[in-house]
């Protein structure tokens, strides 16, 4: 378990493709839709360029890479049975990620576990089609897996602009829950509000051999979510228990979905100045958290006071 997590949650594990390897073949997988079609710009990458705006890929610490877009992040963790993947950036923007992969020396057919943060299209976007790709498997929280399977924005279901191609959940995962692929583990937080289901991700690692705990967390920004009404029953009193539930963490990596909110390009420039431990940041965090967590009270203060003038 993660020493900065002040709980002790059952590690279960979902995952145990190395012994099924060894008496089972793997099911043919279908011709890869490569090289993917690049998509029509939507209005969201226009206001947000640098979300489809290639950036190259490049390793963070021990088995974890970074192969997402400038603005968007996508992590690929190696293992000794293949791949994992969190995230799948933009629909119509795979391809990007798969260059990224291949640039790095890896194969999208190696790609194992797809994992999501949470489902929303910029960050579900490209799971279908780099599941097609793959052939793996996509573990996700039962919080999320519906909007996963129909590709909506849960609370506007019926705005196509919001929409994400579907993807079938292979299995749901709960909180303290663990996938075990390949001498990795990895373990699912739920911390909602942002979504039901919004997923953080955490995992050890070694650097300056040393046991390093990494932290990819999902959000807690209110973003575009309706507080007053509520985008989804209960969405008050979930982003109330991320905070609770997040307020002692201090994790050695802190890494999220969106580079800008840990500082990845001051990180990434440290990093190749021969700083092994750039990425190494136990304030950031919780002092996001403690902004973010003012930001999300004032919000539901402004939204609660023009309902109470309706």
């Amino acid at each position: 378990m993660m020493s900065f997590l002040r709980r002790k949650a059952p590690m279960v594990s979902l995952l145990a493709l190395c012994a099924a390897c060894a008496t089972e073949p793997l099911p043919p997988k279908p011709a890869p839709p490569l090289p993917f079609p690049m998509g029509v710009p939507s209005a969201f990458a226009t206001e947000n360029p640098s979300w489809v705006t290639p950036t190259a890929p490049f390793k963070i610490a021990d088995n974890i890479y970074y192969v997402g877009t400038e603005g968007l992040a996508v992590y690929l963790i190696s293992t000794l049975d293949g791949l994992i993947l969190l995230d799948g950036g933009m629909p119509g923007y795979e391809q990007l990620i798969v260059d990224s992969i291949e640039s790095l020396g890896f194969d999208i057919d190696d790609v194992r576990v797809l994992l999501n943060s949470h489902a929303h299209f910029d960050h579900s976007g490209g799971l279908a089609m780099l599941q097609a790709a793959s052939g793996a498997e996509l573990i996700a929280s039962e919080g999320d897996r519906s909007a996963l399977e129909n590709g909506f924005y849960l609370g506007d279901e019926d705005d196509p602009n919001l929409a994400a191609p579907p993807i079938k959940v292979s299995r749901t995962i709960a909180d303290g829950q663990s996938i075990d692929l390949g001498g990795t583990r990895m373990t699912a937080h739920i911390t909602p509000g942002h979504t039901r289901g919004c997923t953080s991700w955490t995992m050890t690692v070694r650097l300056q051999r040393m046991p390093t705990d990494v932290l990819f967390f999902c959000s807690a920004t209110v973003a575009g979510n309706s507080l007053v009404p509520p985008q989804y029953d209960g969405i008050v009193d979930d982003y109330r228990e991320t905070f609770d539930k997040t307020r002692n963490w201090k994790p050695d990596i802190f890494l999220s979905n969106h580079p800008q909110f840990f500082g990845m390009t001051e990180k990434r420039a440290r990093l190749a100045a021969g700083d092994e431990a750039a990425f190494i940041d136990r304030e950031t965090f919780p002092a996001m958290m403690t902004r973010l967590e003012a930001a999300f009270e004032s919000r539901l203060a402004e939204e609660q006071s023009v309902g109470d003038q309706d």
